[in-house]
């Protein structure tokens, strides 16, 4: 089964349940899904990587939304955002752990050095060796920064 089936059926049994929170929330990044497929020149079915994609962006933007609301002190608010974005986490594969991530990259750093890349000027071909690998299952800002952090020390 897809994962934008699993979504279209998780969204019925949702609605059947009479789950307003999961509901809304799947409604949501359905349709996102939707507009990916429409853009560019041609309509198309989107791969369940695609739609991995579209759900890290979505579960992003809920993340960035909680702290926007947070600061302003709208904590109601903020708490529906982590509750869309708990929802989501259901579709996304078990992120890394940070014993798991510096290894990679531990690894990626070694690569590009055997490449003749070094010192923090490595930095682009080190994110070019680590992104494939933990794509999907740590976020792009987390990764930067261990990337920097190896690079430095």
């Amino acid at each position: 089964m897809t994962l934008k089936k699993q979504l279209q059926e998780d969204l019925t049994s949702a609605i059947r349940a009479r789950d307003e929170l999961r509901s809304a929330t799947i409604r949501l990044t359905l349709t996102a899904i939707t507009n990916a497929e429409v853009a560019g020149t041609e309509a198309r079915e989107l791969s369940d990587d695609e739609v991995l994609k579209v759900i890290t962006r979505e579960a992003k933007k809920r993340r960035e939304a909680a702290d926007a609301f947070a600061q302003a002190g709208r904590t109601d608010s903020a708490a529906r955002e982590r509750a869309e974005g708990e929802v989501l986490a259901g579709y996304l594969p078990q992120q890394l752990g940070d014993e798991e991530l510096a290894s990679i990259v531990a690894e990626a750093v070694k690569e590009a050095a055997a490449g003749g890349a070094e010192g923090p000027r490595a930095m682009g071909a080190v994110m070019k060796i680590v992104n494939p690998k933990v794509a999907g299952r740590a976020e792009g800002g987390r990764v930067a920064a261990v990337v920097k952090q190896a690079l430095s020390g």
